[in-house]
Order: structure tokens, then C-alpha cells, then sequence
């Protein structure tokens, strides 16, 4: 754990952060509020003390109450990665800059996550659909997605039909195996 790397953080982004820097293992982490992206992933990425200039990956998180956008960063200035969380996005409407301005990557990733989870990047040229057809209507990461069976799961209603077990159709009713003597 690089302890230097979290005393800087909250020393140098202490107003706008949710709670101290934590850390275990080799990440240290961070969290914000969704309006403060672009101030706090710039200064990240341009700060030459802080350098955080690959972004490895950005997903997206339904936590039932609310939507989240989480950022790792790699940084040649420090051993640890840096999770950086943006909370606080409405799930009816979860809307984020995008960082495609900082990093061009993040536009394939912004584009999947809006895909899975409905959150949109304002800024973000091609947001559309990556893996779902053009005209899905649903966000398949969310909490509340149901497959359209998912009506069966009501107790007493049965087993769906994809979870039924079928024996071979030239099977004998009741033998599961035949050993040869």
C-alpha cells in the first residue's frame, strides 16, 4: 500500500471527497459526487505528482438505491491503482460526463456500461447500443431486469422451463444407466 498516495489524495481533493481514501492490498480508493468527474479524473490524469494517465477499465454499479460509475486508473508515480467511485447518480435518469476527453478508450467502455446499466456519458460522440439491439428497451445489469419468464419465479409456480432436466428421448422410463455384464 502506497500510504503517501492516500495522504495526497485527501490533502489535495479533501472538499470534494465522501469519505477518507481507503486502501487494501494494492488499490487505494476514492469517492465522489457525479459532478465532480471532470475536476477530479483532469486533475488526476494532469497533475504531474499524480499522473494517473491509463484508465484501465470503467463499469458500471446497481446498487438498488442508486447508480454508480467506477473509474481505475494506473499511475507510473505510484505502486497502488486507483478505484475511483462517482456516486450519487439518479436510477431513473443516471447521467455522468463522459472522459473521453482525457481518455479516448473510455468511449468503448462508456458506451458498454450505458448499454448494460441505461447510464448516460454527456459528451460521449457514439453512445449507443454495443451489444443489445438498437431498439432494446431494457438495461440487462440492472437490479430490477427480469427475464421475460421470470414470472415463474413466484413460489408455487414451478420450474422455467430452461432449468427443466430432459433424459435422452430413447431412454427407459427410470433407468439412468445400463452396465454391460
Amino acid at each position: 500500500m502506497d500510504r503517501a498516495l492516500a495522504r495526497r489524495l485527501e490533502a489535495r481533493f479533501g472538499d470534494v471527497l465522501r469519505g477518507p481514501a481507503r486502501q487494501r492490498h494494492d488499490q487505494t480508493e476514492i469517492r465522489i459526487g457525479a459532478g465532480d468527474v471532470i475536476e477530479v479524473l483532469r486533475s488526476l490524469h494532469d497533475e504531474p505528482d499524480l499522473a494517473f494517465v491509463m484508465l484501465a477499465d470503467l463499469a458500471g454499479v446497481d446498487t438498488g438505491r442508486e447508480m454508480q460509475v467506477v473509474y481505475h486508473l494506473w499511475s507510473a508515480t505510484t505502486d497502488d491503482w486507483l478505484r475511483v467511485i462517482a456516486e450519487g447518480l439518479s436510477r431513473e435518469d443516471p447521467r455522468i460526463p463522459s472522459v473521453t476527453f482525457l481518455w479516448q478508450g473510455a468511449e468503448w467502455m462508456e458506451r458498454e456500461t450505458y448499454d448494460m446499466f441505461g447510464i448516460t456519458f454527456e459528451g460521449n460522440r457514439d453512445l449507443r447500443r454495443i451489444y443489445m439491439p438498437p431498439d432494446y428497451t431494457s438495461f440487462p445489469l440492472r437490479k430490477d431486469f427480469y427475464l421475460p419468464d421470470d414470472a415463474a419465479r413466484s413460489p408455487g409456480a414451478g420450474v422455467r422451463h430452461v432449468e427443466r432436466t430432459r433424459g435422452p428421448a430413447d431412454a427407459t422410463p427410470g433407468v439412468l444407466r445400463q452396465t454391460r455384464a
